[in-house]
């Protein structure tokens, strides 16, 4: 078997407020192409929660309190050649101060006889 890993999955959880325009600019820098298709991405609603310290600058709740937020989970295919110019720009996009970003790579089913 010859794995090489071509494509990663990357996951963000984003306030549902905001979750178009992240999709929309990390898309818009390559992220989400499937074959012929572009701009492709699933969403999942979720319960995020979340404590932010003293010296933290939360986009939502407040410091020393546990948060129990409404979030979605955002998610997106993305070329391994690509994946620092969409971290990059999620990251300038994203409400949050430290967004949570999963980056999974993805086996392609060429890999398996």
């Amino acid at each position: 078997m010859n794995i090489k890993v071509k494509n990663v999955k990357i996951v963000v959880t984003v306030p549902p407020e905001n979750v178009n325009e992240v999709r929309k600019s990390i898309c818009e820098i390559g992220s989400g192409i499937i074959g012929n298709y572009t701009y492709c991405s699933t969403s999942t609603k979720s319960i995020g929660t979340f404590m932010p310290n003293s010296v933290a600058n939360p986009y939502i709740g407040e410091n020393n309190k546990l948060e129990f937020v409404d979030e979605e989970k955002l998610e997106v295919v993305c070329d391994v050649e690509n994946v620092k110019a969409v971290i990059t720009k999620l990251r300038e996009v994203h409400p949050y101060e430290e967004p949570a970003i999963d980056i999974i790579p993805l086996l392609d089913e060429s890999s398996f006889s």
